[in-house]
């Protein structure tokens, strides 16, 4: 991945959706009675209200829909939530045609191959460090980090740094 060709993706950038179970959180699940528990990263979360802040579409697309995916997207306020998703990639051309985003204005985070058709819909796929093979062979970006391990607020630190012009700190 070349360096410069990134942050210039990353500069026009308009929406950041994330995949949540191994992205947003740790990949583990832990059944608390009825409801899966969940481990999100704290400095994720803020990562998506900042960059919520910063005039970014921020959202989640996941295949899981239980009540902890959904209120963790309610306190961060996201723009998007979409749960319990069979299709990523309608759900992705829905948003961007409702939108009026180009897919090139895009970026989606994910890890598992599950992901991929989301991938392809968008300009910028990410995968997290510790993402399936398949899925950081067909991401334009890896992070140095792995999913609910602070990856997403990497991500969201570089989409920031290149609308500012900046190199990312």
């Amino acid at each position: 991945m070349d360096r410069t060709g990134f942050m210039q993706r990353a500069a026009g950038v308009q929406l950041l959706l994330s995949d949540v179970d191994g992205t947003l959180t740790d990949g583990f699940l832990y059944y608390v009675g009825d409801d899966v528990g969940l481990r999100f990263s704290v400095r994720d979360g803020l990562g998506l209200v900042l960059a919520r802040q910063s005039g970014l579409v921020t959202g989640v697309v996941s295949m899981r829909g239980t009540p902890s995916v959904r209120h963790r997207a309610d306190d961060l306020r996201l723009d998007e939530v979409h749960l319990a998703v069979e299709d990523k990639a309608a759900v992705l051309r829905e948003i961007l045609a409702r939108r009026g985003i180009p897919r090139e204005a895009a970026c989606y985070v994910g890890d598992d191959l599950n992901d991929l058709p989301a991938f392809a819909e968008v300009g910028l796929p990410v995968a997290v460090a510790d993402a399936a093979e398949e899925v950081r062979r067909a991401a334009y970006f890896v992070t140095g980090r792995p999913g609910g391990q602070g990856a997403v607020r990497e991500v969201v630190d570089l989409l920031l740094a290149a609308r500012a012009g900046r190199e990312p700190s």
